[in-house]
């Protein structure tokens, strides 16, 4: 069975990408500009190009207030595709080039302060140019705002975050150490991830592209609760949980076995599909993942409930890419899916075949695909022999 969808990515892009449009006829002299006031949800971005210099600085929108919405994905769990994409274009990034050996000095120190605060910070910045407001949206890249690169900034002092503020002044603590800490204390992950990536964690600290920081944060955190549902008892049943958000839906199968993970991804192109997987066994991964971060992600929002439950399984994450998630957002949904389905009551299967059965019902991949696209039926199927033998 092949996907239908009323309208197709493009569609959906084209409609978001002229609203926006409409919504800058009338604002859009807010982003054009050589300087700018507002309030930074907090929020900082480093980026990648150019990498070891790369730009670093705050991201600010043209406007004052509470802006802690604008740059907080564990808030967005039943907002639109046009609500993100919208928070995403609102945020103006000011850099400054920089090596990522660069962990002080005045403006480091206050990207430091804006990420540790517990709320908005009011932002000045001059730009060297006016920047120019962002018009376009493609389905290739995560949407961001315009960016300027700074002249001068000046910042508001804020309350900080205390359990922040203490990793951030003990230069003894490891920086895996240091990510354990703060969601131990309940940070928010992404949070904790704008930390890592402004180098304040760590012994031998230094700038972290952002995409970067996400995804080794996640495997940071997740490793660490696997290694601890280790020692659990197995889970009595095969439970099966689904979540549908952004045009992603996530199917994921839980069942009575040693821990094994598999994340499967499916995704449309035209009236052909595509598929990308990745997995491993209580070893761990020894490989960057095929699907990148979503692994990482996905892992995480997994193995939380299994800590949650004191028990351990084997785990795998189905999750289908509909032509309506038209503009990528990135891999915080997905561990925010995973999240929002293991909250929801499971259905009981039967045995692993009739889960996989249950998970397929609401997807156009039919059982047979995922399961032949997958290498978990392998990995069952050589567990059984070692360990027969």
């Amino acid at each position: 069975m092949r996907i239908t969808s009323d309208f197709s990515s493009y569609e959906i892009r084209k409609t978001i990408e002229s609203r926006w449009q409409e919504y800058l006829s009338k604002y859009g002299n807010l982003f054009t500009s050589d300087s700018l006031s507002g309030s930074s949800p907090p929020s900082v971005f480093v980026g990648s190009y150019g990498y070891p210099k790369v730009g670093v600085g705050p991201m600010v929108p043209p406007i004052h207030g509470n802006t802690t919405l604008l740059d907080n994905p564990e808030k967005w769990l039943g907002k639109s595709l046009e609500d993100i994409v919208n928070f995403r274009l609102s945020l103006v990034r000011g850099i400054q080039k920089m090596s990522v050996q660069n962990t002080q000095g005045r403006f480091i120190e206050n990207l430091h302060e804006i990420t540790m605060s517990s709320r908005s910070i009011d932002s000045e910045l001059e730009f060297y140019k006016t920047t120019v407001p962002v018009t376009t949206i493609d389905g290739e890249s995560a949407p961001f705002g315009p960016v300027g690169e700074i002249k001068s900034a000046r910042f508001s002092s804020s309350s900080t975050e205390k359990s922040i503020e203490r990793v951030y002044y003990d230069h003894d603590l490891k920086a895996g150490e240091a990510v354990l800490n703060l969601y131990n204390k309940g940070i928010d992950i992404s949070k904790i991830q704008k930390c890592f990536s402004v180098g304040m964690l760590g012994k031998k600290r230094k700038l972290v592209p952002t995409k970067w920081s996400i995804t080794a944060t996640d495997d940071i955190i997740s490793k660490s609760l696997v290694s601890e549902i280790l020692e659990f008892d197995l889970i009595d049943s095969c439970r099966v949980f689904s979540h549908s958000h952004l045009g992603n839906i996530f199917s994921i199968i839980l069942f009575p076995h040693r821990w094994l993970f598999e994340m499967q991804e499916a995704w449309h192109i035209g009236n052909s599909t595509g598929f990308g997987s990745d997995c491993e066994d209580a070893r761990g991964i020894d490989h960057p993942p095929a699907i990148a971060g979503a692994y990482f992600a996905a892992r995480l929002g997994a193995v939380e409930y299994l800590m949650e439950k004191n028990i351990q399984a084997s785990v795998l994450v189905l999750r289908e890419i509909r032509p309506e998630y038209a503009v990528p957002v990135g891999v915080w949904q997905i561990r925010e899916g995973i999240r929002a389905a293991m909250k929801k009551k499971p259905y009981i299967a039967q045995d692993f075949d009739d889960g996989v059965s249950f998970a397929s019902k609401n997807m156009s991949i039919s059982k047979s695909e995922w399961l032949s696209k997958g290498i978990l039926l392998h990995m069952l199927k050589q567990k059984s022999i070692s360990e027969f033998f």
